[in-house]
């Protein structure tokens, strides 16, 4: 049994102070990709939330999209980030003859307020720039606003490791430029607001 003092690593440095910053990152995924990361019975995702130490929940819904929540301190978040990314590639990679030929880019779309992508593209795009000769990753911030929401699908490419390097710099610019205003959240698949949008249209 630990002490009661327990030797936990209570005593915080800086660098453990920042990184007990909550961060939520929201993801939005299709089907065969949640089925990947929920697994048998749920086994792969309990995996990954005790390994990670991250809140991980997983919208409900028949809809073919859904959104994939992950709290926590930002290093917890980023295991989990990491243990997504590399539980996609590995399904991606088993998909033909169990023989991966190469390493298949990873897809992640990340879902950020509006008010956020400003600041994540830069000035004349030199942000964005940045983080994708720095990484390696390949990334798309969306033109449109994702249906009923004031959020962007941030769409990142590449094999994991380059894919958590660059979660850990968009995470960086989000937690350094707060959303502002409030924020609609997306919902996939909620299609009432679209019958109220098409209903107060007829004239």
């Amino acid at each position: 049994m630990a002490s009661p003092d327990g030797a936990s690593g209570v005593g915080s440095s800086p660098e453990e102070t920042e990184l007990s910053i909550t961060l939520t990152l929201r993801m939005l995924m299709h089907g065969k990709e949640i089925g990947s990361i929920i697994g048998k019975k749920g086994e792969t995702v309990k995996r990954i939330r005790e390994q990670s130490s991250a809140r991980i929940t997983i919208s409900e819904g028949s809809c073919p999209e859904r959104i994939t929540t992950i709290t926590g301190s930002t290093d917890a978040v980023f295991r989990a980030v990491s243990m997504i990314a590399f539980k996609l590639e590995e399904d991606l990679g088993a998909g033909g003859d169990g023989v991966s030929a190469g390493r298949a880019p990873v897809t992640l779309r990340l879902v950020i307020p509006a008010s956020q992508c400003g600041s994540l593209i830069g000035k004349a795009g030199a942000k964005i720039r940045e983080i994708r000769e720095s990484t390696g990753a390949q990334v798309q911030v969306a033109g449109d606003l994702l249906p009923n929401s004031t959020e962007r699908a941030v769409t990142v490419s590449g094999v994991p490791d380059t894919i958590i390097q660059c979660v850990r710099q968009i995470c960086a610019v989000i937690l350094e430029s707060p959303p502002k205003g409030a924020t609609i959240p997306y919902h996939p698949g909620l299609s009432l607001g679209t019958i109220l949008l098409s209903a107060n249209q007829v004239r």
